[in-house]
């Protein structure tokens, strides 16, 4: 079968298996890790080799993007020290015990299962997001897991980086300090690049020609860092994070609501490829391991699985007892209140691997030493926690019994006050119909957002547009129809009640695919 048929395949599985995964409330990257394991047994999947260094970037970049802009900075400055503690410490300390169980069980070389334990280090937040986000837990819990799964990429690709470097070069002690001082530049070298972009993108209005850019960008980041000899990583991250803070500002109404569905869209289509890449890897792998080294590799796959679950439940508890402990020690010296057990619980559970474990094993050399071993292991473990843990967050959730978290509600119901005010303050005083008929629409929406269950439900106003909107799409329907107008009328036509429904439609109308 044609590569091309095969990936329309894949795509069409995925989608089904989207809806599923919303259907049943697990998160959707558990059934294509399952989907990806069975691709590995298909008898006519193609054989596909990716280059290394593409990899890397065309999967790592679009993604530390997109969590840039799920990042609050407020919420960085406000949990620092839990993010702290989980996207630099945890990553450390999960590289070093699967460093270590790779060496002393497996015998590999040692800068080969530091390579290992950064590949297998950091959780993808994508995976809980997609479950949590059904039973509104507590704020703290999701800013804490999207703060980790941006931070904690960049810290395990830096270690990954050096033990690659060290295994296939020739990485000295030596070379440590300047290596930081590399990554220091590659935080001023982001920002430099993320404020240039913006300048340069300005004069753009047109969304296909604004979206094109956007990955023009992205890519083209990743590879300057690369050639001028910076830290892509830490390069690509100090870049996302200044374009999600100012981005939004600059950028057209119209270009941002395009723009958001296709990365929506795009990191999708990159979970599906890096599944299905995986799985068409992990057949040839087997076969080229002898009976005796495959039951050796998938040993090493438990031993690292069971590792990386454990490490992060032991130190979530550690550092949730601590914080606890301290906090009834000094009352008045620490303000807020210290993570609560259950919370600690479903933090430490949320450690699903995902897309950046999948692509770090791709990028590693081809003649990297027991480089297959290595992948089936990644393989695993993402499957393994994404099944062991991803599906049953869930049920987990129900049994911790979290109260509703209406914080955000509570945030927009605040926000939305303020602007709509402000809307109806810009009003002129004038009495025509059209000053009027605009004042009233604002004070409508205007007491819907003091209630703060649902700031922003529908007014009256919402539902009579919405009414009225869908008898517009039946009439320009049949005006096409008979011959009335032609295809271009209708597209321009269609485009202008498009952005009516948009406008008219209450929060939450319109659901991500992914959730």
């Amino acid at each position: 079968m044609a590569l091309f048929e095969v990936t329309l395949i894949l795509l069409l599985g995925a989608v089904l298996l989207a809806g599923f995964a919303r259907r049943v409330g697990v998160p959707y990257p558990s059934l294509l890790a399952l989907a990806g394991a069975a691709v590995a047994f298909l008898p006519f999947a193609p054989k596909i080799e990716i280059d290394p260094q593409l990899a890397l970037a065309l999967f790592i970049a679009p993604v530390l993007l997109d969590a840039a802009f799920d990042t609050s900075p407020r919420d960085l400055k406000r949990y620092a020290l839990s993010l702290t503690s989980l996207a630099i410490v945890a990553v450390i300390l999960t590289t070093a015990a699967v460093a270590w169980v790779g060496w002393s069980f497996a015998g590999l070389p040692m800068t080969a299962a530091i390579a290992l334990g950064a590949i297998v280090a950091p959780p993808d937040a994508a995976a809980a997001a997609a479950v949590l986000g059904q039973f509104r837990p507590p704020r703290r819990i999701l800013a804490v897991l999207q703060g980790e799964s941006l931070l904690n990429d960049a810290t395990a690709l830096l270690v990954y980086r050096m033990a690659v470097v060290a295994t296939v070069g020739a990485l000295a002690a030596s070379d440590v300090a300047p290596t930081v001082l590399l990554a220091l530049g590659s935080v001023v070298a982001g920002y430099l690049l993320g404020r240039l972009y913006l300048l340069l993108t300005t004069p753009v209005h047109d969304a296909a020609s604004g979206t094109v850019l956007q990955f023009v960008g992205t890519f083209g980041v990743w590879l300057l860092a690369e050639r001028v000899g910076l830290s892509a990583i830490v390069t690509m991250v100090a870049y996302a994070m200044t374009l999600a803070q100012v981005a939004p500002r600059s950028m057209p109404a119209r270009n941002r609501i395009s723009s958001y569905s296709v990365w929506e869209t795009a990191v999708f289509v990159l979970n599906v490829l890096a599944f299905a890449l995986m799985g068409l890897q992990a057949g040839p792998i087997l076969d080229r391991l002898s009976g005796e080294s495959r039951t050796e590799a998938f040993a090493l796959a438990g031993l690292v699985l069971l590792t990386v679950i454990f490490v992060r439940l032991l130190w979530v508890f550690f550092c949730g007892t601590i914080a606890r402990n301290w906090k009834a020690a000094h009352p008045r010296l620490i303000g807020g209140s210290p993570p609560q057990l259950r919370g600690d619980v479903l933090v430490g559970w949320c450690g699903m691997r995902g897309l950046v474990t999948l692509a770090t094993a791709f990028a590693l050399p081809i003649n990297f030493p027991a480089r297959d071993p290595i992948v089936l292991t990644a393989f695993c473990v993402v499957l393994g926690t994404l099944v062991i843990q991803g599906m049953t967050l869930a049920p987990l959730m129900r049994l911790l019994n979290f109260g509703v978290d209406r914080s955000v509600e509570e945030d927009v119901s605040r926000a939305r006050v303020a602007i709509l005010q402000a809307a109806i303050d810009s009003l002129p005083e004038s009495r025509t119909g059209a000053a009027l008929g605009v004042r009233e629409q604002y004070s409508a929406a205007l007491i819907v957002a003091k209630d703060s269950e649902n700031p922003q439900g529908a007014t009256e106003y919402d539902e009579l547009r919405l009414r009225a909107i869908e008898h517009q799409r039946c009439a320009l329907q049949k005006l096409r129809a008979d011959g009335v107008i032609g295809d271009e009328a209708y597209h321009r036509l269609e485009e202008e009640i498009d952005w009516a429904e948009l406008d008219a439609a209450p929060a939450g109308r319109f659901q991500p695919l992914t959730t």
